[in-house]
Parts: structure tokens; sequence; C-alpha cells
């Protein structure tokens, strides 16, 4: 097979004017909670892109949504574990036997695990075979590392998006995180508020870094006006402390003193499932609050369109992190139900306060629970904030639009050329 990978002479051997077929990187994939991923790849592909994904991880969902099953890309799950020293050492040489030059790139590495490094070296080979001609992570971790690393063994540009942990954790590698920023053709982020972030933290990179949101397919959520609505609360999300349920929580047990006849859904599942079931059971809302776990897109959306209000009550985490732009509340201000969240990182960008939702101020539940009556007792004002965020999400957050964007990213990106390679890692 003739390499399409830089040659000796230095010149790159396919078309840099569009991608032909894009390679995904995924530290999981599917993913019960990334249907972000899902939506964006399938609209890739309604467009003619070709792409292929790579896994990372074995998935550990036991619940997958739909739409995976209309994902027409292939899947190549890469070599994760029970991999030996010397299976190691043995790729290493092969792929330095055949592109000697590139053996450089190992100077590169400090600070990646061994499986990240082995990984490289598969999706290099991928990459050959597939002829993939643009690399896309998801996540700026494990997946930016290898997206990276291929990116050095093979000459083929990278792109990732960052979202929020992966970028806001207490924990991320600051050093790391840049290099693979300035390394990288393209940086995508779901928000101008963590572009603004990024830029203040990677100035020298600041150029590079693309505001995209997220999108949705404006076909599948038909709008339905709230004019008469039960008092219903639902909250979609993983269980974790960014999200700040344990405040939702707090905020009903305020409505049920004030004597307010409610119902309130929490959707999802995660780490503190315990934990907030206890907290219900110690405020005595067991006749309030159900906890149902994950459900299936459809009966997620069944349940925002039956509720006066979806709530998302952000929040910053003890370690940091954060939730970047939650695609809860941009699903249901399509689908007509009035959001309540907090000021918190790109929240506010799509809930713009008394317009297209409501805001309070994170871990305030005494406001949430106001908030919350707020939309319980005024239908007028549900109406008028429901119609001006789906109007909004019409004008900013349709996937074909911005997965567009996403490829006229990708068609910019260009190639390095062998010698551009070796001068960053020699």
């Amino acid at each position: 097979m003739k390499s399409k990978f830089p040659s000796k002479d230095n010149s790159v051997l396919f078309d840099a004017a569009r991608p032909r077929r894009v390679g995904y990187i995924l530290k999981r994939y599917p993913r019960f909670s990334e249907t972000f991923v899902v939506n964006e790849i399938l609209a890739h592909e309604a467009s003619g892109l070709d792409i292929d994904i790579f896994a990372l991880r074995p998935t550990t969902d036991t619940h997958f949504q739909h739409a995976i099953a209309d994902v027409r890309a292939s899947v190549i799950n890469l070599r994760y574990g029970g991999i030996k020293a010397e299976t190691f050492w043995k790729e290493i040489e092969a792929f330095f036997i055949d592109h000697p030059l590139k053996s450089a790139v190992l100077t590169e590495t400090t600070g990646y695990s061994a499986v990240e490094i082995y990984q490289s070296l598969l999706l290099a080979r991928q990459v050959e075979v597939r002829d993939v001609d643009h690399l896309h992570a998801h996540f700026g971790t494990t997946a930016a590392s290898v997206a990276r690393l291929t990116s050095l063994l093979t000459g083929i540009p990278y792109s990732f998006t960052a979202h929020a942990k992966d970028i806001f954790h207490k924990d991320v590698d600051e050093a790391q995180l840049g290099r693979k920023i300035a390394d990288a053709a393209a940086v995508i982020t779901v928000s101008d508020f963590n572009v603004e972030d990024l830029g203040e933290r990677f100035p020298e990179s600041q150029s590079r870094i693309h505001r995209i949101y997220n999108g949705l397919d404006l076909n599948a959520y038909s709008y339905s006006a709230p004019e008469e609505r039960p008092c219903e609360i639902v909250a979609v999300g993983r269980l974790v402390e960014k999200k700040g349920f344990s405040d939702l929580i707090d905020a009903c047990a305020l409505l049920a003193d004030s004597q307010v006849d409610f119902r309130c859904t929490i959707i999802g599942g995660g780490d503190l499932k315990a934990a907030l079931q206890t907290q219900i059971d110690d405020l005595g809302l067991q006749q309030h609050i159900e906890m149902t776990g994950p459900r299936p897109q459809k009966e997620v959306h069944r349940a925002i369109r039956e509720a006066a209000v979806c709530v998302a009550p952000c929040i910053t985490a003890s370690n940091g992190d954060r939730d970047g732009l939650p695609t809860i509340l941009l699903e249901s201000m399509a689908l007509g139900t009035p959001c309540l969240s907090t000021y918190v990182t790109g929240v506010p960008e799509v809930v713009w306060h008394d317009k297209t939702g409501l805001l309070v101020p994170e871990k305030k539940p005494e406001q949430l629970a106001q908030a919350i009556q707020q939309l319980f007792s005024d239908a007028d004002l549900r109406v008028r904030l429901a119609k001006a965020a789906r109007q909004l999400i019409e004008e900013e957050f349709s996937i074909h639009t911005n997965t567009a964007s996403l490829r006229k990213v990708f068609s910019e990106c260009q190639p390095k050329s062998l010698r551009q390679s070796l001068a960053e890692v020699v």
C-alpha cells in the first residue's frame, strides 16, 4: 500500500481543501449521556462526510439512545487492556522501522501513559489503512492526547472540542493541555465563556480557538406552547456535584413548606444517587420527588413537554468542575418548556434572564424555589419565555448549521509537512 503519511520530500499526499474522511476519537463510544456527539456525527453524515469512530475504552453503559442505531460510521475499538510490555515495544519497533524519521516523536511522549502511546501507534496505522485525512477528538483529556500523538506520527491535522471537566477540573494538567492546544490545527469549544477562559490561559493559541455551539436537529423537536402545564418540575443530568441537584431538592423542601402542590422528576444516574435519595428521604419529600434513573430520549422529551419548568441548577463543584452548556437546556427550549438555571459558565449565553428563561445565582435554593413558584403561577410568563427561547434555538443552535461551521474549520486545518512535524519535536 502506498503510504499517505508525509513522504521524504516533505509533500503531503492528500488534498487539504476538504477532508474526505474524518476520524472521531472518543474515550468511550457509545455513551448514554453524550447525545451531543451522536447528533454531531449524524449531521456530518447527512452532509455526505465520511466518518470513522475510534473508541479508546470499552463502553460501560448498559442503556443507549435510539439515535445511535442511525449512525453509519464504522466503530473501531483500539486495544486497551492486557497490553504486555513485549507487545508495546514490538509495536514501537515495527512502526519506526516503517517510518524511521518519525522516531523523534518519542521525545514528545513525556507525561503520556503507555496505553496512550500504544493506542496512538495503532491509530496511526488505522489512519493509513482507512485513508483518514483529519482527526477530531471530543474532550481535551485522553482523546486529545491520542489525537496529538497520532498527528505527530502521521502529519494528519487534528482538532478537538473542549467542554467542561476537561478544562475546568482542578486536576487538569495545564502544561499538557497547553501542548494539545498549541499543536492542534484548531480547538473548538462550546461557549463564549470557554473561549475567553482558554484565550486568557493560552494567549498564544487564542486565534485558533473557536466557539461552535452544540446543536439540535430541530425537525425532531416539535414546539408546544406551555399555557397549561401542571406544577411539575423536570431536571435531567448525571447525578454529580456540578449539576446542583442537591440545591434543587432543598428548593423543593421550601416549596413543600409553603404548601405548594407539585411534583419533581429527576432523570439520570450517577455517583450521587444514594446521597440524593437520602436527602429526599430525610426531608420527607418522597411524595414530591421521584428519581427515575436514566431514561431513553423519547421518555425524557415526554417528561419535558409535561412540565411547567425545566430546572438546571448548575454549580461550580468543589473540584472546580462546571457544566459547559447543558444540552438539556437546549432541548427544553426547543420543545417549549421554560428553563430555570444559574449564572454558571456558558448558561447565560442561552438562558437570557427574563427573556428566554430565568436565572438565579448558584447555590441559592431560596431563590431557586421563588423562581419555580413564579413559573408555576404565571402562564403568560411561561409562554413569553418559551416563545423567545424557541426562536433563539432556531437562530443559533441548529445542528446542521453548526456542524457546517465545524466542517469549515476542518477544511481550514492544514496538514503538517514532515519538516514541520520534526521541527516541533526535535
